[in-house]
């Protein structure tokens, strides 16, 4: 192992510290770091980002976060049980707007109940300092005085010092590394794996992709694909939110979905916490169609136990499974998952008094 900072010399070739490092096959894992936004009067080396919030040792009483998405939720609930007076601000109508329009409500009132204050649909425009404070000063509304900011609107590439040009490795607007589904760059024998070309930052991503793109930098036995669509997302607040796969707006025609309200399952009921739902989206295949239920497009579950509950309808879309095989296992009563297997059966008939719906596509 070399500690140091690394530069391409040419497509086999690397310097760090002075010495020449060379081989063949050349994996990039540099990751990526916080993004701070061009936002008049913002000092980065003064707010705080997911790299230094855990040293912190005291506790602000009043907490501006810009970023609504999974880290800036997460310290808002974080934050706020501690003590702080939270602010979320985000730019977007709602927060985790990457997520579904029934999961991102759901955590909107669950954060609100914490004593949360919202500012959707707003831009911070400038920053600026005060007495031992901090104001926000918004494109709509009144400013937010905090006596620490958060900032969690990204993540940016850590690629400045790899010179990447000089070997042809391509990268997006954003300085993301582009690459293949075998985790190829635009040079052949280069790799990158993890958040320096993955849109999905997540540490199991990241290890999925480094295995993929080892194996095939070293075998001569087959290339393996990275399939993002099978990547289970969750938001660890208190009330998980997870996902795989699409959207429903993003499901093709004919695409059809089944909703369970966590009010109407067993387990929520004698846990006291009923807040949040099973939603599991079906598309037709290519040829059967709709036999057996079709295949499963994508899912969302917000429960307390979400992230677990999830992984079963990954295995399901990795393996191909019919959805039909969800909705005749055998759940152990009251478990969390037999809400999958209550969720998959209404695309069968009516189930607990619900039956699948058509799904409400962009087309």
């Amino acid at each position: 192992m070399v500690d140091g900072r690394a530069a391409f010399i040419d497509s086999t070739s690397v310097r760090v510290n002075g010495e020449i490092l060379r081989a063949n096959r050349i994996i990039i894992a540099t990751g990526a770091l916080p993004l701070i936004p061009q936002i008049p009067g913002i000092d980065g080396n003064a707010v705080l980002t997911s790299e230094n919030v855990f040293d912190q040792r005291q506790l602000p009483p009043r907490l501006a976060i810009l970023g609504g998405g999974p880290i800036g939720v997460e310290m808002a609930e974080a934050f706020a049980r501690l003590g702080s007076q939270v602010t979320i601000v985000e730019a977007s109508l709602r927060v985790l707007p990457r997520e579904e329009p029934e999961s991102s409500a759901t955590i909107n009132q669950y954060l609100q109940a914490l004593g949360v204050a919202l500012r959707l649909s707003t831009q911070c425009v400038a920053v600026e300092a005060l007495a031992g404070a901090t104001r926000l000063v918004l494109d709509s509304g009144p400013p937010i005085d905090a006596d620490q900011l958060f900032v969690a609107v990204g993540r940016q590439p850590a690629t400045s010092d790899l010179k990447l040009d000089p070997v042809g490795v391509k990268v997006d607007k954003r300085g993301f590394i582009v690459v293949d589904n075998a985790l190829r760059t635009s040079t052949p024998n280069i790799f990158a794996v993890g958040d320096v070309s993955q849109n999905l930052q997540f540490t199991h991503v990241a290890d999925e992709t480094a295995r993929i793109a080892t194996h095939n930098a070293l075998s001569r036995f087959g290339t393996r694909k990275f399939h993002p669509e099978w990547v289970p997302m969750v938001t660890y607040t208190g009330l998980e939110v997870a996902r795989v796969g699409a959207l429903e707006s993003d499901a093709p025609k004919g695409s059809r979905v089944a909703y369970l309200p966590m009010s109407e399952f067993d387990r929520a009921r004698m846990s006291g916490d009923q807040r949040g739902f099973v939603k599991i989206i079906v598309s037709p295949r290519q040829f059967t169609r709709q036999f057996a239920g079709g295949e499963i497009f994508g899912a969302s579950i917000v429960a307390p136990r979400a992230g677990e509950m999830i992984h079963e309808i990954v295995l399901a879309m990795r393996s191909r499974m019919w959805p039909a095989r969800l909705a005749t296992t055998t759940c152990a009563y009251p478990s969390w998952s037999l809400a999958v297997q209550q969720t998959a059966a209404q695309f069968f008939g009516e189930y607990g008094g619900r039956t699948a719906r058509p799904a409400e596509t962009m087309e």
